[in-house]
């Protein structure tokens, strides 16, 4: 939604301001102008991502266009599945869970927590620690440096799509220049006709600097941004389910880990105290 909000304003802005020095709109509609940008970037974009982060970033550019997932209320319901398999844990032993982190489809634990479960990659993490717990074979420091790996190899995966359509905005402007460019040859070789049909030419030759200084800044770049900012956001989750985790494996009660693994998050998406133990009353009834 605030994309395309944030699109009409910067489309409102720009042509509103040219209308209002009396410029025309219709000069700016140059379709070949667009094939030259457009099509240049477009391959060059192809040549640089072929393969696995073409695939990567075609996956991701869809969900600049949805809210994010990880706000307050999906937070809560971690927590709370969290410290209720903790307390399991803490009551029953570690088998106990055992059928719960092999089938967390068939688990009725997992089961009250659907926006959880339907994150497979959170659920994936979750259940892949606890199956080390389980085990036994590992202490803290190792699992913690095991998931520092983890979290470290996620973060790098999801940096592709970024990096990748920010270096598309980057690249615009100077496919923009080279539209100008061709479209100065264009007018050079038509320097025998009258001015006004000059003028004509330079101002569409004009056209290609200014589509590819907009598209950069105006509506590329900012794809890139949010794709940053949702890396950011479902590697915080990680850390979360990780402080939680960990500070469970070093002996603290339920509440207690559930409480460090709340204080790792920012103040926007952090349940007060209050709000978390109510939330948990309320799904244990």
């Amino acid at each position: 939604m605030f994309v395309g909000i944030g699109y009409i304003i910067i489309l409102g802005s720009v042509l509103g301001g040219f209308i209002a020095a009396g410029g025309h709109v219709a000069a700016l509609i140059q379709p070949l102008e667009f094939v030259m940008i457009g099509g240049a970037a477009a391959g060059a974009f192809v040549v640089a991502n072929g393969g696995a982060p073409l695939k990567a970033t075609m996956k991701a550019l869809p969900t600049v266009f949805k809210g994010s997932p990880y706000g307050k209320a999906f937070y809560m319901d971690l927590f709370s599945l969290l410290f209720e398999i903790l307390t399991k844990v803490r009551k029953e032993g570690l088998m106990s869970i055992e059928a719960d982190v092999e089938n967390p489809e068939a688990s009725p634990v997992f089961g009250k927590y659907p926006s959880i479960l339907h994150d497979h990659h959170v659920v994936e993490f979750i259940c892949d620690y606890l199956r080390l717990m389980v085990g036994g074979n590992l202490n803290a420091f190792e699992i913690e440096n095991l998931m520092d790996v983890e979290i470290e190899t996620h973060h790098h995966e999801g940096e592709v799509p970024v990096a990748a359509v920010k270096s598309l905005g980057d690249g615009l402007p100077a496919f923009g220049i080279v539209a100008a460019v061709m479209g100065v040859v264009h007018t050079m070789e038509s320097v025998g006709a009258p001015p006004a049909e000059l003028g004509m030419l330079i101002a569409h030759a004009l056209v290609g600097t200014f589509l590819g200084i907009l598209l950069a800044y105006g509506f590329v770049g900012p794809l890139g941004t949010i794709l940053e900012h949702k890396l950011n956001e479902g590697t915080r989750v990680y850390q979360t389910i990780k402080v939680t985790l960990l500070a469970s494996l070093n002996g603290y009660a339920p509440q207690v880990a559930v409480e460090f693994g709340r204080k790792a998050l920012s103040s926007m998406d952090r349940p007060s105290f209050k709000e978390l133990e109510d939330h948990v009353k309320l799904t244990k009834k």
